[in-house]
């Protein structure tokens, strides 16, 4: 999916990948559960990095604090050691200990020698505080709903308003699940990075879309602070190491920021990479180990796909994104319909043309 219209301004001359999304990187599913109620308005996304067993064959990864305003789990041992051996979960703030324990079952049930012949578990939850629109002091997030979200997993999956983003909202506007991906050439073969956000960050007056600074019309919303979140995951077959990938993992401040957003005192971004090539064995048969790498003085231009990917995704859960009701029953507008309010302006109508809105 992706935005529906190609980004303006590319920062690169890479295409997208045939479905736009983090899952065209193969291996790749992404799943979600939608809790919504009369009261709850919340979910949890999944992100599965392989088909097979990634506690026995862990991946190279690393994690990026931009703003720690946030509560995610597992990202020390991910910088420690360089690798994820759990999928990823993206839900609430206050529903991370129940997507923990969901996920350590998990891993339990599919490897037994944990905390026996092996061992603990390094499960990886990432969360943002979507209190403005789900009653979150419910604890309305269940073990079950995040089993229900792997068992949904695919290669094709909503954006916007769904799963772990059902009730975010980005720039004051109705948010979510966002996501996009870059295919390109590496010594004759084809590569693809993708980026998946769960967006909740950002006040409506710094909002930029394409060089417009078209937030500053939006009147109705008028927070003075601050005090959202954005979780980015990148993902990749490309075979980095988990120090480029910790560098990857830094610019995606830089796509987050072309948004308009100035990562403010109350908002947690954080940022995790990973990279399915370069496996790291569990159990090794062999005390040496030899891996592939990107030359570093090659790396600008995936520097770049990283700020485009992000930026898109960011856009991309805006415009997927339905007006919903908040928590107090007042309309959070998507930008579709803020961007329609605003009439016959100029700005808002050549927005709408370009996002195929």
């Amino acid at each position: 999916m992706g935005l529906n219209k190609p980004l303006l301004f590319e920062l690169s001359d890479t295409k997208p990948g045939p479905k736009n999304l983090i899952t065209d990187v193969a291996g790749i599913t992404v799943g979600h559960k939608t809790v919504v109620t009369d009261r709850l308005r919340t979910g949890v996304t999944v992100i599965n990095p392989c088909p097979d067993n990634i506690f026995r064959e862990k991946m190279p990864a690393a994690a990026h604090v931009i703003n720690g305003f946030g509560k995610s789990t597992g990202l020390i041992q991910v910088n420690e050691l360089g690798t994820i051996e759990t999928p990823l979960v993206l839900t609430n703030t206050l529903s991370v200990g129940t997507a923990s324990m969901a996920l350590v079952k998990r891993m339990l049930a599919e490897n037994p020698e944990i905390g026996l012949s092996t061992g603990s578990v390094n499960p990886i939850i990432m969360e943002c505080n979507d209190s403005s629109i789900n009653h979150i002091r419910d604890l309305g997030v269940t073990e079950d709903d995040v089993n229900d979200a792997f068992a949904a997993a695919a290669t094709d999956f909503a954006e916007g308003g769904v799963g772990g983003g059902t009730g975010m909202r980005c720039y004051e506007l109705k948010g979510g699940i966002g996501s996009a991906s870059r295919q390109v050439e590496i010594d004759g073969k084809t590569f693809t990075m993708g980026a998946l956000v769960m967006s909740n960050f950002g006040l409506s007056a710094d909002l930029n879309i394409y060089g417009h600074a078209i937030g500053k019309k939006f009147l109705d919303n008028k927070d003075s602070k601050e005090k959202g979140s954005i979780i980015t995951v990148i993902a990749t077959d490309i075979p980095f190491n988990s120090r480029q990938l910790k560098r990857i993992a830094k610019r995606s401040g830089i796509g987050i920021t072309r948004s308009g957003s100035f990562s403010g005192n109350g908002s947690g971004e954080i940022t995790l990479a990973f990279s399915t090539a370069n496996r790291v064995s569990h159990f090794p048969d062999h005390e040496l180990s030899t891996i592939q790498a990107i030359t570093d003085d090659k790396i600008d231009r995936y520097f770049r796909i990283t700020v485009d990917i992000v930026h898109e995704a960011i856009l991309s859960s805006l415009t997927h994104a339905q007006t919903t009701p908040d928590r107090d029953g007042k309309p959070m507008l998507c930008l579709k319909d803020a961007l329609l309010h605003l009439g016959d302006d100029k700005e808002a109508v050549q927005l709408v043309a370009d996002l195929g809105l």
